[in-house]
């Protein structure tokens, strides 16, 4: 409830302003205020639409699909409550200055119309930002209806104080009103970052950076004033992962920065540009001392010979590409098995992805026996098949057998991580005082690889590439990052310094903004954003 009554305090507050600087202005030059009413309430109710209607859209989605547009309207937020920290930290002092400027540009085209257009965009700008804001604070609320009696609160408190000063009877300071709540939302982002990047784990979009750092439990016990704050109103989890805690990190720091940095202690216009690609070139070169300096880990070399059981000693396999070849060798002699590539195919194995090959076919029969007796059909199965009673059935019966072999192969990046030949008999019985048929089946397994081997090979081969995927966070996921910042920063610094080497002039002649003669009884509100 707090976040949302800050965000829709503040940002309600600056629509206000917005429209009260607007408003002045026209009261000024004597216009109608009938087509900025209509503006305003035309971006109130498209903003209120877009809020809805993005819900609408989410709940329609399934549950994966779900997890990703949180984590698209989380970034959105966030891109949308930081736009608005900078810039208001960049054009407070001239806020009334240029929305006089633009009203006076939209009056001289000879229609209201023009400044309801205007009062439109301001006011869907703030609204839009607010919705989105909302939704995801929301979304990553566990109380969502006191969230949204918090923002109904928020907005009604910025419309009371924006009519205050507009009639002059509230005075505030904005200055340290918009640094204040701008510090409590960059904290708040902060939280929707690790909400967002919790729900595209969810939706599996990220998978690495995974491993839990610490355990907040203490520090945000359920049902506790401390846990609302920290988990309710940060958005702080109480298991943050390692990706989560490098986001916040990475976005709180710089934004958090830019909020509080002094005024006295910014470069001047012609130092900036240098300080710009000093920060360039900073980013530059931690991009390539954690790309050469993190090691890029590697999978588990599983060996492409390995010990089997049963009628065979060792297997060894030959992949190459979507084909292999498996030889096996047991009893003085090797047998080769080709596996071609349409029995290939990829399969997951205890958290691994592997290549599977398996070949089934029928072998001859000629070493199974053609007739059975009772005692023979016990040694085989272990026990009487079912439908044969010795009382009635005491045999002999004629036997009649379909053999059929199976060869499956398991490689993590050509080693063997299991290997099995398997059998399963057909048998139908006839005669031995049977009334009809009987058919039967008897599977064995002729040689493997031992389920306990197979199961530790499995183990070390995931665990080898989840270490290898955690550390690509570090050696090339976080130096793009970097890189990218980098390269913007190089971007900007020559902006910077074109127009630092473009000269400026200064038009004499009148200000369109300072408005009517003094004789003319008007209100300005310049003082609410000093």
């Amino acid at each position: 409830m707090i976040a949302t009554l800050v965000i829709g305090l503040r940002e309600g507050l600056e629509a206000t302003l917005i429209v009260g600087i607007i408003a002045a202005f026209l009261r000024r030059n004597r216009a109608p205020l009938t087509p900025m009413w209509i503006g305003v309430g035309a971006a109130v109710a498209l903003s209120i639409a877009v809020g809805f209607g993005l819900q609408l859209v989410e709940q329609a989605l399934p549950q994966a699909e779900q997890e990703g547009m949180e984590t698209v309207i989380g970034a959105v937020a966030v891109v949308f409550v930081t736009g608005m920290i900078v810039w208001m930290r960049t054009h407070a002092r001239t806020l009334s200055k240029d929305l006089v400027a633009s009203a006076t540009a939209a009056l001289g085209r000879g229609t209201a119309w023009a400044l309801a257009g205007m009062a439109f965009l301001a006011v869907l700008k703030e609204g839009f930002e607010t919705s989105v804001f909302l939704l995801a604070t929301f979304q990553a609320s566990a109380d969502t209806g006191s969230a949204a009696l918090g923002a109904v609160i928020g907005i009604a408190v910025a419309v009371l104080i924006g009519y205050g000063i507009y009639t002059g009877g509230v005075k505030l300071d904005l200055g340290r009103f918009f640094t204040g709540t701008g510090v409590f939302l960059v904290f708040v982002a902060g939280g929707l970052v690790l909400t967002a990047l919790r729900h595209a784990h969810e939706a599996g979009w990220l998978v690495i950076g995974q491993q839990r750092t610490v355990d907040l439990g203490w520090l945000a016990p359920n049902g506790s004033l401390r846990g609302a704050l920290v988990t309710g109103v940060l958005g702080i989890p109480a298991d943050p992962r390692v990706v989560e805690v490098l986001g916040w990190v990475l976005y709180v720091v710089p934004v958090l920065a830019i909020s509080l940095w002094p005024r006295v202690w910014r470069p001047s216009p012609q130092r900036v540009p240098r300080v710009r690609a000093v920060l360039a070139a900073a980013f530059a070169a931690t991009a390539v001392v954690l790309a050469v300096a993190v090691p890029s880990g590697s999978g588990a070399d599983l060996p492409r010979t390995v010990a089997v059981s049963g009628d065979a000693r060792s297997v060894t396999a030959s992949v190459d590409g979507d084909s292999a070849v498996l030889r096996v060798a047991g009893g003085g002699r090797e047998a080769r098995i080709t596996l071609p590539a349409s029995a290939h195919r990829r399969v997951a194995r205890a958290g691994t992805t592997a290549d599977q090959w398996q070949v089934t076919e029928d072998v001859p029969s000629a070493d199974r026996p053609t007739s059975l007796t009772l005692d023979q059909l016990v040694g085989l199965f272990g026990r009487v098949p079912v439908g044969v009673s010795p009382s009635t059935n005491p045999g002999p019966f004629t036997a009649d057998w379909t053999v059929r072999d199976t060869v499956t192969l398991t490689t993590v990046d050509g080693g063997v991580l299991e290997a099995t030949r398997s059998e399963r008999d057909v048998l139908t019985l006839r005669g031995g005082g049977l009334p009809a048929a009987r058919t039967t089946t008897l599977g064995r397994d002729v040689w493997a690889v031992p389920t306990a081997d197979a199961d530790r090979a499995a183990t070390a081969v995931a665990a080898a590439q989840t270490r290898a995927a955690e550390l690509r966070l570090w050696n090339a996921w976080l130096p793009l990052v970097l890189l990218v910042a980098a390269a913007a920063q190089a971007a900007l610094a020559v902006r910077d310094r074109r127009r630092v080497s473009v000269p400026t002039t200064t038009t004499p002649g009148t200000d369109p903004s300072r408005g009517p003669p003094a004789d003319v009884p008007a209100r300005s509100l310049d003082h609410a954003v000093r």
